[in-house]
């Protein structure tokens, strides 16, 4: 059955963020039948300036703003702000991810528009949240995994702290923000009153390092750099294939003893030195040299292969233009197309989720800047002039 319609159809979202964390949250929204209007500064969002570009417009902004409506307001006008609060008195949801303070500077805070919408579920993001005593830094990406303890463990085990190589604090931060949304949301319609939603972006990239914080939670001991492998398990990292890497990922003795067999060592499974998972471990450095026997005479495909053929969780380390290209990836749907008002037909990431009891979910384009005020202000009843 795909006979319902998209699971938040009929909900309303005033999005007064920009660039990322807060985008990506409204984008999954608006994925799921949200009617998301993007609230944007007269010059737009910084991230329509953001490289690599396609024609006149970002590739970045095109991936992040999909399936929503732009209106153009200047929020420190009084005209501005007046509309913002009349879009506001008829949303579900708000959210923004200014410096904590600037969004009562501008009139949109969350005292000044639950004063009109008492049911208004309104989500603030930032790098260290509404309280405390980082609450007036500003946080970038790389400052959130710093802060958070991430880079710490992340990068070789001789090497420096290093970034995760995509912006986790603000993807992390937008999806705790969309969970906190559709919670705060299922209790705004129970009770009749919304909430203020506090997301930082450290506290989401904390909350999510359960394995880095079980060590040191219930050990006392500080996790360090461990490079591609396990803290805990062994064999899991990246070995040496005579064309380049594969991954191989072994947490139980079972799936050892059908490694050992694989790579014609069924010994080891015996061997006292790697007869559980906290003594591979430790003697980790001679199991790769076992291991590494065997896949270095091999190329990363026919080891993975042969890994896979016996139930050994294994495979290349792929280059993103492989997953694109991937046969589970086209059959996954991973990458769609959409109409672009400029640019014609563009490429598409939309939430991974597929929602097998509903109809096909929205597949729009990011508009072009302030495509939609006249047909958002003529909803609420606005003179068209505003919009010119």
């Amino acid at each position: 059955m795909t006979d319902l319609p998209p699971p938040l159809d009929g909900v309303r979202v005033l999005d007064f963020s920009r660039v990322l964390a807060g985008p990506f949250c409204t984008a999954l929204l608006a994925d799921a039948g949200a009617d998301v209007v993007k609230v944007e500064a007269p010059a737009g969002d910084d991230a329509r300036h953001f490289e690599p570009r396609t024609g006149e417009e970002s590739g970045y902004f095109l991936l992040i703003n999909r399936n929503k409506r732009s209106v153009v307001l200047d929020l420190k006008s009084e005209e501005g702000r007046a509309v913002a609060h009349a879009l506001a008195r008829r949303a579900d949801i708000v959210v923004e991810n200014f410096k904590p303070g600037v969004a009562a500077r501008l009139g949109i805070d969350y005292a000044s528009l639950a004063a009109q919408n008492p049911r208004l579920v309104y989500a603030s993001i930032s790098g260290f949240g509404q309280t405390g005593p980082l609450t007036d830094r500003p946080a970038y990406d790389i400052i959130a995994q710093a802060m958070s303890g991430l880079m710490s463990v992340n990068g070789s085990r001789d090497g420096p702290p290093t970034r995760v190589g995509e912006s986790m604090g603000d993807l992390i931060s937008g999806l705790h923000a969309t969970w906190a949304i559709l919670a705060a949301l299922n209790g705004a319609r129970r009770d009749g009153r919304g909430q203020h939603l506090d997301v930082a972006m450290v506290d989401s990239l904390f909350a999510t390092m359960l394995t880095v914080l079980a060590q040191h939670l219930f050990t006392g001991r500080v996790p360090q750099r461990e490079g591609n492998a396990h803290p805990l398990s062994a064999p899991l990292d990246a070995f040496q294939a005579a064309d380049g890497m594969l991954i191989i990922a072994v947490a139980n003795d079972t799936l050892f003893a059908r490694l050992a067999s694989a790579i014609g060592k069924p010994g080891l499974a015996a061997d006292p030195r790697f007869a559980t998972d906290a003594v591979r471990k430790a003697n980790e450095g001679a199991l790769k040299g076992e291991i590494e026997a065997w896949t270095g005479a091999r190329t990363a495909v026919d080891a993975v292969a042969a890994l896979s053929a016996v139930g050994v969780p294994a495979s290349p380390i792929l280059a993103i233009d492989e997953v694109v290209a991937s046969a589970h990836a086209k059959a996954r749907g991973l990458v769609s197309s959409a109409l672009h008002d400029a640019l014609g037909e563009i490429p598409v990431v939309r939430q991974p989720v597929h929602f097998l009891g509903s109809g096909p979910l929205p597949c729009r384009a990011a508009p072009t800047l302030g495509a939609d005020t006249r047909d958002v202000l003529a909803e609420i009843g606005w003179p068209s002039a505003a919009a010119e």
